[in-house]
């Protein structure tokens, strides 16, 4: 062997196994993921016919729109349910977001930078509700939501998703306002501001990312939440989409392709909104899971 080949074997690197196991996992988990979202949209090209075949189509002969275009026809009854529908959802699902972050914000702050008695045992209290799944507080919720006479009403679904929510908003916010140096509130103080002013001015910009991954949390929990929703609304005018797209359901058949033409549509804003924020839902989560 020459000397130049043994300098090329002596520089070259081992293989890392855990490093290719990763990224085998994570290729397996993509297809997991990437391959029910594909076969849900190619179903949705399909007429109803094509969507009963046996063998299936992978690709379909003669792709169609007609499923979305009746989805978002205002002049179909189906169109119209549909749409109505989603204004139900997108309302619900903003107003938790919103109230969610308004709550969450000064609650983990308090848990993160004071210290009274019982402040431990409060705060853990806060997060004991996830031990337990949700089905447990059904009945309970809806007996409590019927004597404040919200039953059918979206009041009902805001405040049982604020239940739901807001222990891991304000976790996942105190992590990260724990990683913000107590100094910098500190020096503000001393140039004059009030401990508000501080908060406003200096840890609210700080904390811009936990804020947004707090509200991606929030808006994704309302938005896909189903079990309260057909439990606490039984008026078509109030249902949201989860509940609403049952419709494509019928005691004899099922409209495939619209249930799937349905089904994607709802699952767009999700998929947007995280495209969007993602990067700042990352960095809330790595930076509000070290302590420096």
């Amino acid at each position: 062997m020459s000397h130049g080949a043994t300098e090329r074997t002596r520089r070259r690197k081992p293989i890392d196994g855990w490093r290719w196991a990763g990224r085998i996992f994570l290729a397996v988990m993509l297809v997991y993921t990437v391959v029910p979202m594909a076969w849900m949209l190619i179903t949705s090209l399909k007429t109803g016919f094509a969507a009963m075949m046996y063998p299936p189509q992978w690709w379909p002969t003669e792709p169609t729109l007609d499923n979305y275009i009746r989805l978002l026809d205002p002049k179909d009854t189906i169109g119209q349910d549909f749409l109505h529908y989603f204004w139900n959802s997108m309302w619900v699902s903003i107003t938790t977001t919103i109230l969610a972050v308004v709550v969450a914000v000064p609650a983990a702050y308090a848990f993160s930078r004071f210290r009274f008695p019982g402040r431990n045992f409060l705060f853990f209290a806060v997060l004991l509700r996830n031990m337990f799944p949700a089905v447990i507080f059904l009945v309970p919720l809806f007996i409590l939501m019927r004597w404040l006479g919200l039953v059918n009403t979206h009041g009902s679904l805001i405040l049982t998703y604020l239940t739901f929510g807001l222990p891991l908003a304000i976790w996942l916010l105190k992590g990260f306002y724990d990683n913000i140096p107590i100094q910098l509130e500190q020096a503000a103080r001393i140039d004059g501001a009030t401990r508000f002013q501080a908060f406003l001015l200096v840890v609210m910009p700080l904390s811009t990312p936990g804020i947004i991954a707090t509200a991606i949390y929030s808006f994704i929990g309302a938005w896909n939440e189903f079990i309260y929703a057909a439990t606490f609304l039984n008026k078509n005018e109030q249902m949201t989409l989860p509940v609403g797209i049952q419709r494509f359901f019928s005691e004899n058949t099922t409209d495939w392709p619209g249930l799937m033409a349905a089904s994607f549509m709802m699952s767009v804003p999700v998929v947007v909104l995280f495209l969007v924020l993602q990067r700042y839902f990352v960095r809330a989560l790595t930076e509000g899971a070290v302590k420096h």
